[in-house]
């Protein structure tokens, strides 16, 4: 038993860092923004097709990445990503044009497509060999990669302006965190058969998406869009409609990313004590409740309290609907990742078309739909219970049908 607890250690850590070098290389380049732009001399519009650039990178990655997974595997493909993703902040440091800028960004956006997938592979593998729950944990690692970053960006700033040596330490941590979660990573997935049989299917002809992996791919998309909404709108909402102090409006990011990462480091407990479904599905009704009540009260506390039940309700989505998704097969988690990314990418967007037409209130609204919605989305799907438990793979809630319908 102590050699299981210290090989599940190992590559818990392990694969942590993979999740801590994502958060942290995102926020590191993302703080440096607005150095960026003065050193190329750009507008406001220019920085938002710079960050879009990104997006669109890791939407249009998915048959790249489904390819490599294949290819290489999600140990070597994660390492190979992270490596990349260390060696491009150098680049981003010395960015010469405002071309080079876009490329060197949607570059980016493929890296981390490949990252996210493989990482959440070696999440979901570690899970099945060890037949314990570790996913939301290594999800709130992102989060806590995100904070280092901000805070060594802080402290650069204050040594120097220039952003090449804050971006040559922060490959530096990189490359130390990759070579340590090395020997800890998975030599292999762990597949389920059905997944298996899948793949050689797929090897033999193009296919559709199963049924089940477009419910886990809305359920993503929407999760995502709920996340990403809260941190580009709660801050507005709380100033412009909550009449919230400047001082007191940035509040409304801190309490749902504190909520997220307090829920996440609970979550693996409750998912081993009730199940991924009823989590997921009772977290986004919640979230949905907690911000419709919000809003229909108005003011500044029943905003943060809406804003925290959101938090605390969305944390488990993501982590879960990975899960059930790699059971699947390396496409369909590539597909479900891919689907999150847009998410991610178009949802705040649509938010703010929302708001523009009928005031925040409504486009608040809006991400407590999309809530409820990754609920319903849940209730389509049947969720494998606890690492240890036998349980078939996951399926929808339908009469007997095939999986996937072939495309010739």
């Amino acid at each position: 038993m102590p050699r299981i607890q210290d090989d599940f250690r190992r590559g818990q850590l392990a694969v942590a860092a993979l999740f801590f070098s994502l958060g942290f290389q995102y926020a590191s380049w993302a703080s440096r923004i607005p150095s960026i732009k003065a050193h190329l001399g750009l507008s406001a519009a220019e920085v938002g097709l710079l960050l879009m650039a990104t997006g669109v990178g890791a939407v249009a990655s998915f048959p790249l990445v489904a390819w490599l997974m294949r290819r290489l595997g999600s140990r070597r493909l994660s390492l190979l990503s992270a490596l990349c993703l260390a060696l491009l902040l150098l680049a981003m440091a010395e960015l010469p044009d405002y071309p080079v800028a876009l490329l060197v960004m949607c570059v980016d956006g493929v890296l981390v497509g490949a990252l996210n997938v493989s990482m959440n592979a070696q999440g979901a593998a570690l899970e099945v060999r060890f037949k314990r729950n570790t996913m939301a944990r290594l999800h709130a690692t992102f989060s806590g990669g995100s904070l280092v970053a901000a805070l060594l960006a802080s402290a650069m700033n204050l040594l120097t302006s220039s952003v090449l040596p804050h971006f040559l330490v922060a490959a530096g941590l990189l490359l130390a965190a990759l070579v340590g979660a090395r020997p800890g990573l998975l030599a292999e997935d762990a597949p389920a058969e059905a997944a298996e049989a899948k793949e050689e299917k797929k090897k033999r002809s193009w296919t559709l998406p199963a049924r089940l992996t477009l419910w886990l791919g809305i359920a993503m998309a929407f999760g995502t869009i709920t996340e990403g909404a809260m941190n580009d709108w709660s801050s507005l909402y709380l100033k412009e409609v909550a009449k919230a102090s400047a001082e007191l409006a940035p509040m409304g990011i801190a309490v749902v990313s504190v909520m997220m990462v307090l829920a996440r480091l609970l979550t693996d407990g409750w998912r081993s004590r009730w199940g991924d479904g009823p989590i997921v599905r009772t977290g986004s009704a919640l979230a949905a409740l907690g911000l419709a009540l919000a809003l229909l009260v108005g003011g500044v506390v029943p905003a943060l309290i809406g804003f925290a039940c959101v938090g605390l309700g969305v944390a488990a989505v993501t982590p879960c609907v990975y899960v059930a998704a790699a059971a699947q097969g390396s496409d369909a988690l590539t597909l479900v990742a891919t689907m999150g990314t847009v998410g991610l990418l178009g949802g705040p967007p649509v938010i703010g078309f929302v708001a523009n037409a009928a005031g925040l209130v409504w486009g608040m609204g809006a991400v407590a739909l999309a809530a409820l919605i990754v609920s319903l989305c849940a209730t389509r799907i049947s969720w494998p219970a606890a690492p240890g438990r036998e349980t078939p793979e996951p399926q929808l809630l339908t009469r007997a049908e095939p999986a996937q319908a072939d495309a010739h």
